[in-house]
């Protein structure tokens, strides 16, 4: 039994599929991604993108394919970037057989969408001779016709029922290596539409609320949606829909995956709101360290306090704890116990470089372990 059970997810079990080296689903860490919103056909463009989020931690990138000309540029784009890349087809069959040939590692497709039976057998045929995975992507904007007239509206019933379409004309074709997402903007359906979904297939879920709106609006409904269905132990990759930059996305989601303990990256910030208490200015100190930290991969915990009041206690539950004091000065702690003091003109340095050397430590006593075991 856990030391703690109120922390604990258990999670739906699933199939796992490949998504070019990255697996999702089955026992595999939670995915996060994103997509470019650059001209695919501006390859400097999209591939200087891809990195930014390669260094945020992306692990599996998307990239739209419109048109025969994006296709094209999409090889290019492949050969360059370090984590696999999904081609995000839309209505022409054509483009998915250019992609999976172009290198992608994945296709994002809505098989009802392609066409005919026959079309939909190219698809899944160069998709298995390329070792390509499919990604079927269910949008309550964009429901079959039929499936609006059957239920009214958009609703979790027509979300699922197009799915479990979608799935049964791959798996007809004995194509399994799928991920399936139902998506909307309203975070009541898309929530209903996934638990609906998790109980009637066996597949990875993509996790997702589309269209979420800006960073501040669009993290917060994301959070609700995406946080609830990974606390119920539902969703393998999440992608947060931001109408902000692809790099924020990353963020964001490593910050709700952090948040719920599945998965750590990078340093977690515990921080006050601040107050008339504060012995420095704490939101600009958290804004510069969450900027001077962003380069730290290593999972360690930071807990920047105004006060005493909390502080100490704060301070006992993370690696590095930073407590306000008077006068200018402020206490250190390491491990949770009281090291040192610092003067507000050297605060942010000295705190970056006390991250970076607990992280190289972390990451040599991890070394020292791996080593050891072999």
């Amino acid at each position: 039994m856990s030391v703690r059970p109120w922390r604990d997810i258990v999670r739906r079990p699933s199939r796992q599929i490949m998504v070019g080296n990255v697996p999702v689903g089955g026992d595999a860490p939670v995915t996060v991604q994103t997509m470019t919103n650059t001209a695919t056909t501006d390859v400097r463009a999209t591939i200087d993108q891809i990195r930014r989020c390669e260094e945020a931690g992306a692990d599996i990138i998307r990239v739209s394919c419109p048109d025969v000309e994006s296709t094209t540029a999409l090889k290019q784009i492949v050969r360059a970037a370090r984590v696999p890349i999904v081609a995000d087809i839309h209505f022409h069959y054509k483009r998915a057989l250019e992609a999976a040939d172009a290198g992608a590692a994945c296709l994002r497709i809505n098989p009802g969408n392609i066409g005919s039976a026959d079309r939909v057998n190219e698809v899944v045929n160069a998709a298995k001779a390329n070792g390509a995975s499919i990604r079927i992507g269910v949008n309550a904007g964009s429901l079959e016709k039929d499936l609006l007239e059957k239920y009214g509206e958009p609703c979790p019933e027509a979300l699922v029922e197009s799915a479990l379409d979608h799935i049964k004309l791959l798996q007809d074709r004995d194509f399994h290596e799928f991920k399936v997402a139902v998506k909307a903007s309203d975070v009541f359906l898309a929530v209903a539409a996934y638990q609906q979904l998790a109980d009637a297939v066996d597949c990875p879920l993509h996790l997702g609320i589309t269209e979420a709106g800006g960073f501040v609006g669009g993290t917060v409904k994301s959070a609700i949606g995406i946080g609830s269905l990974l606390w119920f132990g539902i969703g393998d990759t999440i992608r947060v829909s931001l109408s902000a930059e692809p790099e924020e996305e990353i963020r964001v989601g490593f910050e709700i995956l952090k948040s719920l303990g599945i998965r750590n990256r990078g340093v977690r910030v515990v921080s006050c709101p601040s107050c008339a208490r504060q012995g420095f200015d704490v939101i600009r100190t958290v804004q510069a360290l969450e900027e001077r930290l962003q380069h730290i991969r290593t999972p360690l915990s930071l807990s920047v306090l105004g006060c005493v009041v909390n502080g100490p206690g704060e301070a006992r539950e993370t690696d590095i704890g930073l407590t306000g004091g008077g006068n200018g000065k402020h206490m250190v702690y390491l491990s949770g116990v009281t090291d040192h003091t610092v003067n507000d003109a050297d605060m942010l340095d000295h705190i970056t470089r006390l991250v970076e050397a607990k992280a190289a430590e972390i990451e040599a006593a991890e070394s020292a372990a791996a080593q050891a075991a072999e």
